[in-house]
């Protein structure tokens, strides 16, 4: 597997001061975006005219994990403004087969979510359409949440399917990940590490990310 990749999540960061907090972690491999609509998660954050003036301070990666009903709605929308991963929940569209497919059709790679009560065991027919699946290890809709440690599992589980059918797809963990829990994250199958107050919440993000990265060495 290829080195893990680390995705400082926005949300936890302080947008009064967003272009110095997204230069702090300008040593991560992606910037997670988390959209929230407060109808699929009870929370609501911004939508595609945010990522759209987000995307001219980084040329960072762009993960875009819509927390959203009727993700096909909006998929182009945010493609347009500069996502470069686009995640939907396996739980909000009955067409998730069609939808992976579109996202990749508009040149973005194409995600999908699964939430603590969905069984890996649901994506088995979906599987050779995702560039990454994403194991959510938290309830989504707040950060700061402590990771469920039924997740574990899950991401073992889900790492043996991606393994068996689609070993380029990434396997992408988002809840709960601090220095106490990340090798055992990343032992269980984890290539890709969604974190937010443990990033943001620190007096250096920057430096935690590198230190977050010299645990997995």
């Amino acid at each position: 597997m290829s080195a893990v990749k680390f995705a400082p999540s926005l949300l936890s960061a302080d947008f009064s001061r967003i272009a110095e907090q997204i230069a702090a972690v300008s040593d991560a491999d992606w910037l997670h975006l988390d959209v929230m609509d407060g109808r699929f998660v009870p929370n609501i954050t911004w939508g595609p005219k945010i990522i759209g003036d987000l995307r001219k301070l980084s040329k960072a990666t762009f993960d875009a994990h819509l927390m959203i009903v009727e993700p096909e709605r909006y998929v182009d929308a945010f493609r347009e403004a500069g996502a470069d991963i686009i995640t939907f929940h396996l739980e909000a569209t009955p067409h998730a087969q069609r939808l992976l497919a579109h996202v990749r059709s508009t040149g973005a790679k194409a995600g999908i979510a699964i939430c603590p009560q969905t069984p890996v065991a649901m994506l088995q027919d979906v599987i050779e359409d995702c560039d990454l699946v994403l194991v959510m290890s938290v309830n989504p809709g707040f950060g700061g949440q402590s990771f469920i440690p039924r997740s574990l599992e899950k991401l073992r589980e889900a790492r043996a399917l991606i393994d068996a059918r689609n070993p380029a797809c990434e396997l992408e963990v988002d809840g709960g990940i601090g220095e106490g829990n990340l090798t055992e994250i990343v032992a269980a199958g984890a290539s890709a590490l969604v974190m937010g107050s443990s990033i943001f919440g620190t007096a250096d993000p920057g430096a935690t990310v590198r230190r977050m990265r010299s645990l997995l060495h």
